[in-house]
């Protein structure tokens, strides 16, 4: 595959190459241009010559019958001379008119019906001599429509012509433009599949999702030099991710051992093993259980979230929503005791998996108990839909955890599903949250072939909506 060069000059390129046939479309225009022009000066010439030639012999018919008329009156020599000067005029005229026309047949009638006149001396009879005149002005009569005939057939000739011409011009520009759009597409085909080659590996490394696709082989060298370095960025980035994983895996792991330690402590004070404590102590010790139970549930959220980036692929199997719905409630019994949990499941299975389809009820029961209304109700509803993709229609999972409470601010939610991003509004446990549940339950629906979001609807402030496919 040859190498393309520099943007620049592939712009450059492209630019000139469909510029030839526009180039080569004028040139043929100013070329027929011209032949209209010949053509046209040459008609007119010819037209003007032909009537003048046609003017010139009616002049000359009418001094010859005049001049012959007076002779016969007169019987001059010097009318004579005249008539032989008039006669000789009208001999040319007719002479030159025949050479434009190109008709034998009238001419040669005129050139002996001249020849008879020449000898008027010795026409001693007037009827003979009128009949003479009379045949001569038929005959130029018949040149005259001769004369307009043969310019009718030139002008026809001639629309002809340019209808020929003007058709060839239109055949020659559409496929001449045609040829030009046609370079043009391919020289702006040669720039835009590398930039959309540069938008998927943009989209591959805003999503982390799949492979980056092979580098560009005919590319400009400003684009293709782009692309190296989104390659360059993703292997960074996967190291990255390979540094974070484990940052989070070593970290958790090593805190638990410490953390493990300080909860066995607190135990073994609040069980008075090692003595009495006094009231001072007592709220002391109660301070210090209370931060290592929080310290516990973030080693735990790190883990779980360390796990979840380590899971490839979701068993998806035919399970009953209702049955996880049942367990997660009665997990977070204590904490919802003074609220009501609505439910509505109208799926009997769906396909899913139990523990990522169970992470992401507990992230979301946990968020609604953490920042609905108290004493407000929280919605559970699981359904079925129809999602129109490209060609046909897909069913999918509806599952719907709503609560009452303060809505969640457009700007907030363009960042709602990252990990280690916090809400701003206070929380009904006063827990500090780790910023990873609403993440874990965007990758846990991401992992099942679905999508999270969060949708406006009629019964509560707030709701998050997870879509699986079921495909």
């Amino acid at each position: 595959m040859v190498q393309l060069g520099s943007l620049r000059q592939l712009t450059l390129g492209s630019f000139v190459l469909a510029l030839i046939p526009l180039i080569a479309l004028l040139w043929q225009s100013q070329s027929d241009l011209a032949k209209v022009g010949q053509m046209t000066t040459l008609e007119t010439r010819f037209v003007v010559e032909i009537v003048g030639d046609v003017q010139q012999l009616d002049n000359a018919v009418v001094d010859v019958e005049r001049s012959i008329r007076q002779y016969s009156v007169l019987k001059s020599e010097r009318v004579a001379a005249i008539s032989d000067n008039a006669l000789e005029q009208f001999a040319l005229a007719a002479d030159n008119l025949c050479q434009g026309l190109g008709t034998g047949e009238v001419c040669s009638f005129l050139t002996t019906q001249i020849d008879q006149l020449a000898d008027y001396r010795n026409i001693e009879d007037q009827l003979l001599l009128n009949a003479y005149l009379a045949t001569i002005k038929d005959s130029v009569k018949q040149l005259r429509a001769d004369v307009e005939r043969v310019i009718t057939e030139r002008v026809a000739l001639q629309q002809s012509d340019l209808n020929a011409m003007q058709a060839k011009q239109a055949w020659s520009t559409a496929m001449l433009v045609s040829v030009s759009l046609m370079l043009i597409l391919l020289g702006s085909q040669l720039i835009v599949n590398p930039v959309n080659n540069l938008k998927k590996i943009i989209r591959i490394l805003a999503h982390s999702k799949g492979e980056l696709p092979p580098l560009t082989r005919h590319a400009p060298k400003e684009l293709l030099d782009v692309e190296k370095d989104l390659h360059w960025l993703y292997d960074r980035l996967q190291q990255l991710e390979h540094i974070r994983t484990a940052l989070l895996r070593h970290a958790a792991h090593e805190l638990k051992t410490p953390l493990a330690s300080i909860k066995e402590g607190c135990s073994l004070l609040s069980e008075n093993v090692v003595g009495d404590l006094n009231d001072n102590q007592r709220e002391v010790l109660s301070l210090l259980s209370g931060s290592t139970q929080r310290l516990n549930t973030l080693v735990e959220k790190l883990l779980d979230y360390n796990l979840l980036l380590q899971q490839a692929q979701p068993k998806l199997v035919l399970y009953k929503p209702q049955t996880l719905i049942d367990e997660c409630i009665e997990d977070y019994a204590l904490a919802i005791q003074n609220r009501e949990v609505v439910v509505d499941v109208q799926v009997d299975e769906a396909l899913l998996d139990e523990e990522l389809f169970r992470r992401v009820l507990d992230n979301l029961v946990s968020n609604a108990v953490a920042h609905g209304a108290v004493g407000r109700p929280i919605f559970v509803k699981v359904y079925m839909s129809k999602s129109t993709g490209e060609s046909t229609e897909e069913d999918m999972l509806i599952l719907d955890v709503a609560n009452h409470g303060k809505p969640i601010s457009s700007e907030s939610v363009t960042t709602l599903f990252e990990p280690f991003i916090r809400g701003s509004e206070p929380r009904n446990d006063n827990v500090i949250g780790t910023g990873l549940g609403l993440s874990i339950v965007a990758d846990c629906a991401r992992l099942m072939h679905g999508d999270v979001q969060v949708v406006e609807v009629d019964y509560a402030d707030v709701c998050f909506r997870v879509s699986l496919s079921q495909k």
